[in-house]
Order: structure tokens, then C-alpha cells, then sequence
């Protein structure tokens, strides 16, 4: 995909549609993507094929900053850092919500990792230092405390016990919200889960995160689809 080329309302457009349709995917409501498709060539002329591509670079993009992608939409990484990184801000500005940028740093890894012959880098001891202003919404504690107490050590997954104990002597599992708070989820336990590191950390990123949602969905009674 020639990236270069691509208008910043283009981009834009591509994740105000993305958005929109994961919106309603997530609420049940029938999604025809060829309709969004056809909308966005009206209105920029590339072809229904191009914007597809497009949209699964959204889902890449979110599958690197650990949140859900569109079934539909299957992530496909052929997109340059600095265009994943606008894709980035604009997916931020959506949902209202600014966090430490990865996008751009993680498709740079990925692609060193495929060099045959990657050199050692040298050492930096002394990193470069930026000021990056980051929003959180603000959560209630009860909704954790009351999840973690209902788990009683197990994580919800995998239901095997804690890895291991935190400092303060308790089983240490990590609070996830199916439906993320970026994306519209609620603070509230129907929409919780007590997660082992390593499930957690398979839901943000791994390929059968839609899978380990649906199992949740299917053996979390308390847990309700908005």
C-alpha cells in the first residue's frame, strides 16, 4: 500500500468509519462494510479493495496498543511507522483518551526482528527524555476489590490459580475490562474480569483474543454484552 500518498482526511475518514462499525458490531447491530466502503471511494476515489486494506491497518494499529480489533477486519501490518502513528493519535482522539504512543516503536521492532543479520546495538546509557501528557478515565476501586474478591485467587480464564503472591501477601491477578473503557465499556463488575498476567496479557495482544473473549462471555455468568 503506498502509504505516502495517503491525505490526512483520508486516514481520517478510514478510522472515523472503523470506529463507527466496531461501534456497532459491539452493540449487535447488522454491519454491511461494503456500504462504509463505498462511501469513503465517493469521497476519495481509491477503490473498495484499498480502503478494506485500510481498515485492517486500524485493526493492526489497535492490536498494538492492546485494544480490540473487529472480527471482520483481520490485522494486516503492511503500513509504515509514521502513518501507523497518525492512525494512532486519531484512534486516541475518538475515544477521548491520550496514552503513551507505541505504535510506531513496535512495527520498528518487528521489522528488525526479520533482519537476517541484525547487529548488536550499542548502548545508550543515557535515554532521551520527553514530556508526554497521558488521559485516564477515573475508576471506581470497588469495582476492582469487589471482582478480585469474587475471583478468590483464580484467574477467570485459563481458571488456574494466581501465578504468584504480590508484596502484600494476596493472590496477584490483574483486573480486565471485556468491553474497554477507551472504547465505551463500563466501570462495572458485569463488564470485569480477574486475569492472570499471562491472560491478560493474551487478550490485549494475542491472535485468539476474540476467542478468549468469547470464552469469558460463555463461563463468566456475571459478565453482560452491551
Amino acid at each position: 500500500m503506498d502509504d505516502v500518498s495517503w491525505s490526512d482526511e483520508e486516514l481520517r475518514a478510514s478510522v472515523e468509519a472503523y470506529v463507527e462499525m466496531q461501534r456497532n458490531e459491539r452493540t449487535g447491530q447488522l454491519i454491511v462494510k461494503k456500504q462504509y466502503y463505498k462511501k469513503l471511494v465517493e469521497m476519495f476515489g481509491r477503490s473498495e479493495q484499498v480502503f478494506e486494506s485500510r481498515l485492517q491497518n486500524i485493526s493492526y494499529v489497535l492490536s498494538l496498543m492492546g485494544r480490540g480489533w473487529m472480527s471482520e477486519l483481520k490485522p494486516a501490518k503492511d503500513i509504515e511507522p509514521l502513518v501507523a502513528a497518525r492512525i494512532e493519535q486519531l484512534l486516541e482522539q475518538a475515544s477521548g483518551q491520550k496514552g503513551a504512543p507505541v505504535a510506531a516503536f513496535e512495527i520498528a521492532v518487528r521489522e528488525a526482528t526479520e533482519q537476517k543479520d541484525l547487529s548488536k546495538p550499542s548502548d545508550n546509557v543515557h535515554p532521551k527524555r520527553r514530556r508526554i501528557s497521558v488521559t485516564q478515565l477515573q475508576r471506581d476501586p470497588g469495582v476492582k476489590a469487589w471482582v478480585l474478591q469474587q475471583a478468590a485467587g483464580t484467574c477467570e480464564s485459563c481458571e488456574k490459580p494466581a501465578p504468584f503472591q504480590g508484596p502484600d501477601g494476596l493472590p496477584y491477578l490483574e483486573l480486565h475490562y471485556v468491553q474497554g473503557l477507551a472504547d465505551g465499556g463500563a466501570d462495572a463488575v458485569s463488564n470485569a474480569v480477574a486475569l492472570c498476567p499471562n491472560c491478560h496479557r493474551e487478550i490485549h495482544y494475542g491472535a485468539n483474543a476474540h476467542a478468549v473473549e468469547a470464552w469469558l462471555y460463555d463461563t463468566v455468568q456475571r459478565l453482560e454484552r452491551d
